[in-house]
């Protein structure tokens, strides 16, 4: 149960960020407000980067594989596309989604270990429900920020929550 829970919210967020991009172009993915902080293809490469060496070989290796180049997920390619962006994004969460499906609700008790310190399965299940979550509430919010008045909600829109309610509530 919680297996299929843990899968439910992941791909929910996995939504909420693919309707941002879907909203932006190649330029859009590369925008960074002042102050230097990620852009959207930054985070992008740096949440696949994590998925893919958290989630290969979960069960049998340390989380922070040694090929991981995580300094290198921080640094823009500007001349990377949208739909190059989408390779890396769907490359980090088919391995994810792709462990997970291999799960038992008897591995949630075994221990793993990410960067030699030792979780539970189910700690470091949730640490990533945290991680990922957080990145995309970043792509959500800068991709609102560029949108501005041409940004279409990913959720119940402003003024909008009495409407939503008496929708759901009358089963329409």
């Amino acid at each position: 149960m919680y297996l299929e829970s843990f899968k439910q919210r992941l791909l929910t967020y996995k939504e909420l960020a693919e309707k941002t991009f879907a909203q932006l172009n190649d330029e859009q993915v590369h925008w960074q407000p002042a102050g230097e902080p990620n852009n959207i293809y930054i985070i992008v490469k740096h949440m696949s980067g994590n998925m893919l060496s958290r989630f290969t070989d979960f069960l049998t290796t340390d989380g922070e594989k040694p090929w991981r180049q995580r300094d290198a997920e921080f640094e823009d390619d500007p001349g990377a596309t949208k739909a190059q962006m989408l390779d890396i994004w769907n490359k980090g969460w088919d391995c994810l989604m792709n462990t997970l499906n291999t799960l038992q609700e008897a591995d949630l008790g075994k221990t793993v270990y990410i960067r030699t310190e030792p979780h539970l399965v189910i700690d470091a299940l949730n640490r990533q429900l945290a991680h990922y979550p957080y990145h995309v509430g970043q792509i959500v919010y800068l991709g609102k920020v560029m949108k501005a008045d041409n940004w279409q909600s990913l959720s119940i829109p402003k003024g909008g929550s009495r409407q939503f309610n008496e929708q759901k509530a009358s089963g329409k």
